[in-house]
């Protein structure tokens, strides 16, 4: 009996209220939405993935290696030793050189992220940027310095690239449909938190029910409310 009361009341409370519930989850989607499609740029993603060619020598055994859990697990760390040499400044230096780009090694280095793909010898470049042209630039020429330069270092026969980056047509960020979706769900939790607090300060007497659960006496009766000028 006391939880149907309390949810009565409640459901009192938000009634009485129901602007603010309305408006204000449309506001915040509203405002999200405009942000997401008028303020923030879009960033896009260009990726390229390549593996490390084995040496000439060891071409021949490659079949059965490949059979060898121990021999995979080390080609997965070597992969990771790769990965650090591609995203190295020597390498991303290079890259600024060839493409005459004018950012700092350090700016470069936050676009771009190398990931070893999981049980596997391939090694994924993304490089993302508000320039879907100068990502996919940089996510090329990246593969190419990262191939002269594990060559030189590691002594492997080649490098192959198995997906030359192309121009990405949509943008990774921001996601506009969920921008606005959490804006909505942030802005209707807002709204009956501001409904609780408004009725929480509201410590007036406006109802017969306000009597009874404020003073605990009960109502005897109730004066009607004539407009001005009309007699009964």
């Amino acid at each position: 009996m006391e939880e149907e009361i309390e949810l009565r009341q409640y459901w009192e409370m938000l009634k009485k209220r129901w602007i603010i519930v309305l408006v204000l989850p449309i506001i915040a989607a509203l405002t999200s939405g405009v942000v997401s499609f008028f303020i923030i740029k879009p960033v896009y993603q260009a990726s390229t993935t390549l593996i490390v060619g084995k040496k000439a020598s060891e071409a021949g055994q490659a079949a059965v290696q490949m059979l060898d859990n121990s021999v995979l697990q080390a080609n997965q760390q070597l992969a990771k030793t790769y990965a650090t040499i591609a995203q190295s400044r020597t390498v991303e230096q290079s890259v600024i050189n060839h493409l005459d780009l004018t950012m700092s090694v350090a700016e470069l280095d936050k676009l771009i992220t190398i990931n070893p793909v999981k049980t596997t010898e391939i090694l994924e470049i993304q490089v993302m940027n508000t320039n879907p042209e100068l990502a996919t630039d940089i996510a090329n020429s990246m593969a190419a310095e990262f191939s002269k330069a594990v060559i030189e270092i590691k002594k492997v026969d080649s490098v192959s690239i198995v997906d030359t980056a192309v121009v990405p047509n949509n943008p990774v960020k921001p996601n506009k449909k969920l921008n606005i979706l959490i804006a909505y769900v942030v802005g209707l939790m807002a709204a009956f938190g501001l409904v609780f607090l408004l009725e929480y300060l509201d410590n007036t007497i406006k109802t017969s029910s306000d009597v009874e659960n404020v003073l605990g006496i009960p109502v005897l009766g109730v004066i009607p409310n004539f407009e001005a000028g009309k007699q009964g």
